[in-house]
């Protein structure tokens, strides 16, 4: 049996870097049902907290900044014989915590646990600390922001996070080099 993609209405269609937050409180059975219905929709990233449902459209100048981070890391990971387990946007759910969401990118580090270790969020709109609460429900050791060029680097100190210079996972990574790595154009990228 065939199923439709539901459609938004033109006027409605959201954009790169757009969010929407659904007005009310949602059950987690009414997200559970929301997010199925949705799941066919590419560039749509859904979050969950505490009944509060966002919507976020996800673009190719977002999907482009978080590839080429990945690719830099994953190298970064090969050439230094880091042990890593690269698992994407996989989504992080937990109904006991009230958190669904998925990072643009994450890592274990080592062993697989619970959670990944590291999560990378590309943000155009809003990079700020107060998205970190999702995070640490699921007790992810450190989190970082790209944002205006630059990575924020957050760390979990027992139940909140903090901002640190750079990162306790991966101390000896230049995080000025790696910003002005991504931000090259792709040519010179490839060049080396």
């Amino acid at each position: 049996m065939l199923t439709a993609t539901p459609q938004l209405p033109e006027a409605t269609r959201l954009t790169e870097s757009q969010q929407l937050v659904l007005p009310g409180y949602c059950s987690w059975e009414q997200f559970e049902a929301l997010d199925l219905i949705l799941e066919g929709i590419s560039g749509l990233k859904i979050t969950y907290l505490d009944g509060c449902v966002e919507f976020m459209t996800i673009g190719e100048d977002h999907e482009e900044i978080k590839s080429i981070i990945a690719l830099l890391l994953g190298l970064y990971f090969l050439e230094l014989g880091i042990d890593f387990i690269p698992v994407g946007s996989a989504t992080r759910r937990s109904r006991e915590q009230n958190v669904s969401f998925e990072p643009d990118e994450s890592y274990y580090l080592g062993e697989k646990k619970a959670h990944p270790d590291l999560a990378i969020e590309v943000t155009f709109s809003s990079g700020d600390p107060s998205k970190l609460e999702k995070y640490r429900r699921l007790g992810i050791a450190e989190v970082w922001f790209w944002q205006k060029g630059k990575i924020s680097v957050y760390g979990l100190r027992g139940a909140d996070y903090e901002p640190i210079a750079k990162s306790e996972l991966l101390p000896d990574l230049d995080f000025a080099l790696l910003e002005r790595c991504v931000l090259m154009p792709a040519k010179r990228r490839c060049d080396g």
